[in-house]
């Protein structure tokens, strides 16, 4: 099981990441994300293909969060990596603070692509296109591979992961379509969901992605601090009407 740790971040450490990447994806797929991530303050490493060896990736997970007790551990996981994030933490095999389900697949919704139709599937964006298209950042046609994690996945695994969930999700996500995604979603007990209109598969990569890892850090800043929903609030709804010019 192979996995790469991007720098430390140059600011104060603020959380440590786990990225467990989706059905054929090496870590190159992610160092765009990661960047944006660590330039915030959060130490980012990517976990290649995590479904591919659930065992494995259980033990990886461990070994990288096993010392950052003194930060918020987040585990991230984009496709098969969602569902491999949501069974680790259904059953008790890995430990993290919070968690960031990104595109999750949905039992019986992925068929046959060839590469021209799974880059379209994948993302909007020519730069993570051209990311996808080099050699050794990914297994061509692997969104056609059925691992058993992708059936294992439902609401009741959902239901048993305790700890805060963010979800994000494309409305035109064709590998797995977004209604059924979000039944599944909903069923984690505390969880906050955001769907990206127009985004596709690869929501982390899409063309949509600064605001897309905006959306994860606001999420994780605001769980640092107990208490208060929002940190930035509307003018009209921080300040009485009398002192705001209209």
């Amino acid at each position: 099981m192979s996995s790469e740790v991007w720098a430390e971040p140059t600011a104060a450490l603020r959380g440590s990441i786990v990225v467990l990447a989706g059905r054929g994806e090496q870590q190159a797929v992610y160092r765009r994300f990661a960047a944006r991530l660590a330039y915030d303050g959060y130490r980012v490493a990517v976990v290649a293909d995590a479904a591919a060896d659930l065992d494995g990736t259980a033990a990886e997970v461990a070994r990288l969060l096993q010392d950052r007790t003194d930060v918020p551990r987040i585990l991230v996981g984009s496709d098969t990596g969602a569902s491999v994030a949501a069974t680790l933490l259904a059953q008790g095999l890995a430990f993290a603070d919070v968690a960031v389900l990104a595109g999750l697949p949905v039992a019986g919704a992925t068929g046959e692509l060839d590469w021209s139709a799974e880059l379209e599937a994948r993302s909007a964006c020519p730069v993570h296109r051209g990311v996808l298209d080099e050699a050794g950042a990914l297994d061509h046609g692997s969104l056609s591979r059925r691992d058993p994690v992708l059936d294992a996945v439902d609401a009741a695994t959902l239901a048993g992961v305790l700890v805060p969930v963010l979800t994000l999700h494309g409305t035109a996500d064709v590998i797995s379509p977004v209604e059924a995604a979000a039944a599944v979603y909903d069923a984690a007990p505390e969880v906050e969901s955001y769907l990206i209109e127009g985004g596709r598969h690869d929501i982390l990569n899409d063309v949509t992605h600064r605001s897309v890892a905006a959306t994860v850090v606001l999420f994780l800043e605001r769980l640092r601090s107990p208490g208060r929903e929002r940190v930035v609030l509307p003018a009209r709804e921080a300040l009485p009407l009398a002192t705001m010019k209209v």
